[in-house]
């Protein structure tokens, strides 16, 4: 059995390299590492513009973060993107205008922040969020979100090509005729993509994060990047078996691509309010990875018992349908 196994990763291991699997993955990372190196963290935006319209001179000292406009109409106008406050003190008391961005919480710290402008009472723009610089906050929240929907992808469609393509060499009919271990069959696969992409996860975190906190995070994020890898691998497996050919799944992953992973990342990057994303099971996988970025020990033990149990579940429907799958070719 162990010698028909290790034949079974050699041969998906070079059908892998043969897909040019290698070579996606590389000009993955290379371009994941130059956006966040070069672009991502020199973006410093300004924290919530804030514009004053004061006609009667009211405000006598004024904060280098306040930029005069001289009528109301250009107030409202640079509001309009959503993002800036103006301050209206035409009148007695002082008028706070914006457009709502639609995030409860954003709109409230847009407020606080105004308020804290206008009167005076601050020290500049924070340098440092908790034990983070305001540049490696930004590495790790956004190699997190790099590495989630990297392997979200990968897994899904990564280990489909490569079955949809055994499947036009006629592997699959060979295999249903000859007696075949299903199960070693399906964890061939799984271990050959399970160790590729916990490879390029080493390699993703240490280059955008540095080798001191990079290695400080790894063992967190590779259970998370492990346990992300098979499940997308193995759903991806199965509907590889269940579909005919590679054009309708693809039109299956563009579909959880938009009404899917789409939603997670709105709650989790833009702070969206929704009561229902508690029950969406890609959102938890993805807090568990920002959170093993962040070092932070949010994941409760229920979490990795839901995620083992998912797994094994998945594994079994596999096996199944794949078994069905061979006795149709055989």
């Amino acid at each position: 059995m162990w010698k028909k196994f290790s034949h079974l990763l050699k041969k998906d291991f070079r059908l892998m390299l043969s897909s040019k699997f290698v070579i996606l993955a590389l000009a993955s990372l290379v371009l994941y590492s130059c956006y966040i190196n070069f672009v991502y963290v020199n973006l410093d935006q300004e924290i919530y513009p804030v514009y004053l319209y004061d006609p009667q001179a009211k405000q006598t000292t004024m904060s280098d973060y306040i930029t005069r406009v001289d009528t109301r109409d250009a107030l409202e106008s640079a509001c309009a993107d959503r993002y800036s406050v103006g301050i209206d003190l035409a009148s007695e008391q002082p008028e706070f205008y914006m457009l709502t961005s639609g995030i409860d919480t954003m709109d409230h710290y847009r407020t606080i922040w105004a308020k804290a402008v206008l009167s005076g009472n601050i020290k500049g723009q924070a340098e440092m969020i908790g034990t983070n610089s305001r540049k490696m906050k930004n590495r790790r929240e956004i190699t997190a979100e790099f590495l989630f929907f990297e392997l979200s992808a990968v897994g899904f469609l990564g280990l489909a090509s490569m079955l949809f393509k055994e499947k036009q060499m006629g592997v699959i009919r060979v295999h249903g005729i000859l007696p075949v271990n299903k199960a070693i069959f399906i964890l061939s696969k799984l271990l050959v993509f399970l160790f590729s992409d916990l490879v390029f996860t080493v390699f993703l975190t240490v280059l955008n994060l540095g080798l001191r906190h990079g290695i400080a995070v790894l063992p967190a994020v590779l259970i998370q990047a492990g346990i992300l890898s098979l499940i997308m691998a193995l759903t991806g497996f199965f509907f590889a078996i269940r579909l005919p050919d590679f054009k309708q799944f693809s039109l299956l992953y563009l579909v959880i691509a938009i009404f899917v992973t789409t939603p997670v990342f709105l709650a989790g990057q833009t702070g969206v309010s929704w009561d229902w994303i508690v029950y969406h099971p890609m959102y938890h996988l993805f807090t568990a990875m920002k959170a093993a970025y962040f070092s932070v020990s949010t994941v409760k033990t229920s979490y990795y018992v839901t995620c083992l149990g998912t797994v094994i579940l998945l594994f079994l429907i596999a096996h199944q349908t794949l078994t069905r799958e061979m006795s149709r070719e055989g």
